[in-house]
């Protein structure tokens, strides 16, 4: 006997996670997506997303009959064993950046729209998807049933480790003024054994938003501090290792690198600004972290100029450039707001000629062929092949395998040997035994001079 009818609508990163690790905790589970062939492959085993371990999840679940898949959120209502309804339905629907940086909820609304009448009285709607501030209320008002509770779920779920996050997460947030219906969604996660916090709607929607946007300003900060280095001859790996043993700042988030970027930041931050000026209030800290998370991108731009050209405003036509990583962090397929694809426009803006590499796109999905280029930039079958007659070389994605490259063999086939490293994570000593000059972040003794 299962221990709760979930349904799931929404099969993206959030959707699908939270769907196969509910059906691992015993509930029987219909995951729901307007997209056929997605379905279809999805029935056959095959997850689109780059995520580890969530295709074993997947097929595991599946065949262990606890979890399905079907088209379109009607079709999931009578999906369940014998036909019984849904207990709880989790709207994991794509929830992007509209006009301004206000969250666009239509897809919210659709589904509601769609199946909101249908629901069985006693059905717990439970947003899980990132929402503004009051969407709760909103999906309340959608519904138009005093008999379905509405229920504010947000997931913690970083990419690349979302199964793991999960499955250990640091707490369960659930919000509701209903009672009731927030410890019957607490009660899913009962065997995870982790902190929950019962709250309001409101406060579990903006928790969300707190704590993306608390991580976006510790990474502009890193960032920022990296460049102070530069400046004064500091170095950020011995400065980031001193504050990160102290308990109250932590280590994690502590990397400088290219900016960040993805599915959640860009999105939460700006959401965030919007919620903040709808109340009046000038978020002035937050502003700043989003405008040095821009500043950056342009900051790697000119470290590119000063170490091939010599000059911070050296010109780079017809300069071609190896990219080693374009998603937007390692361990994902993700492109979406990708720092290294913003570097790359910059770079060809400035007439760069750039080929690139990236261990995500090595193999084409469900038997197709790997993609030969990616937001205009050319893709080289291996880190070798687009090194070749560079002039530099860029890290700009911290995939593991960089570190462990054969630099001596990327030394033989660049044109000039120089490695600027905006993720600080291929050792310096270990380039310059190849004979390659290391450029990285707030790193004392490197190749990046000033004029």
């Amino acid at each position: 006997m299962f221990a709760r009818r979930v349904m799931v609508v929404g099969t993206g990163y959030v959707g699908l996670t939270t769907g196969a690790c509910l059906a691992s905790l015993g509930h029987e589970v219909v995951c729901a997506d307007i997209d056929a062939a997605k379905v279809e492959r999805l029935r056959r085993g095959v997850v689109d997303i780059v995520e580890p371990g969530l295709a074993e999840l997947v097929a595991e679940q599946t065949s262990a009959g606890r979890l399905t898949f079907v088209v379109g959120a009607g079709a999931a209502l009578g999906s369940f064993e014998d036909s019984r309804p849904a207990e709880v339905l989790f709207l994991c629907v794509p929830t992007p950046m509209g006009a301004g940086g206000v969250a666009d909820l239509r897809a919210v609304e659709s589904v509601i729209e769609e199946v909101g009448a249908e629901l069985a009285a006693g059905t717990v709607v439970v947003n899980k998807s990132t929402v503004p501030v009051g969407t709760a209320a909103r999906t309340a008002e959608l519904l138009e049933r005093t008999d379905v509770a509405v229920v504010s779920n947000p997931e913690f779920l970083r990419e690349g480790s979302a199964v793991k996050d999960f499955l250990g997460p640091d707490r369960i947030v659930v919000g509701s003024d209903n009672q009731d219906a927030a410890e019957r969604v607490a009660a899913l996660y009962a065997r995870l054994g982790a902190p929950t916090v019962l709250t309001d709607a409101a406060s579990a929607e903006l928790m969300k938003y707190a704590a993306n946007c608390f991580l976006a300003m510790k990474l502009s900060y890193v960032n920022a501090m990296a460049e102070l280095c530069e400046r004064v001859g500091a170095d950020i790996s011995d400065v980031t290792e001193g504050i990160g043993y102290d308990r109250r700042i932590g280590q994690a988030f502590l990397s400088p690198g290219p900016g960040w970027g993805g599915s959640c930041l860009p999105k939460d931050t700006h959401a965030l600004l919007q919620v903040a000026d709808s109340a009046d209030f000038e978020f002035r800290l937050l502003r700043a972290t989003i405008d040095t998370n821009t500043r950056q991108r342009q900051r790697i731009v000119d470290k590119v100029r000063l170490a091939v050209t010599g000059k911070r405003t050296g010109s780079l036509s017809r300069v071609r450039l190896a990219l080693l990583g374009l998603t937007f962090k390692a361990g994902t397929d993700d492109l979406r707001d990708s720092p290294a694809l913003a570097i790359a426009a910059l770079l060809r803006q400035a007439g760069a000629e750039l080929v690139g590499f990236d261990p995500a796109f090595v193999e084409g999905k469900d038997g197709a062929a790997p993609p030969t280029e990616i937001d205009g930039v050319p893709l080289a079958a291996d880190a070798v092949s687009a090194a070749q007659g560079a002039e530099a070389v860029l890290v700009l994605t911290e995939w593991p395998m960089f570190r462990t490259l054969d630099w001596s063999v990327i030394a033989s086939a660049v044109k000039r040997p120089i490695v600027i490293d905006t993720r600080n994570i291929v050792d310096p000593a270990t380039l310059r035994r190849a004979g390659l000059t290391a450029v990285g972040l707030g790193r004392r003794g490197d190749g990046d001079v000033a004029e």
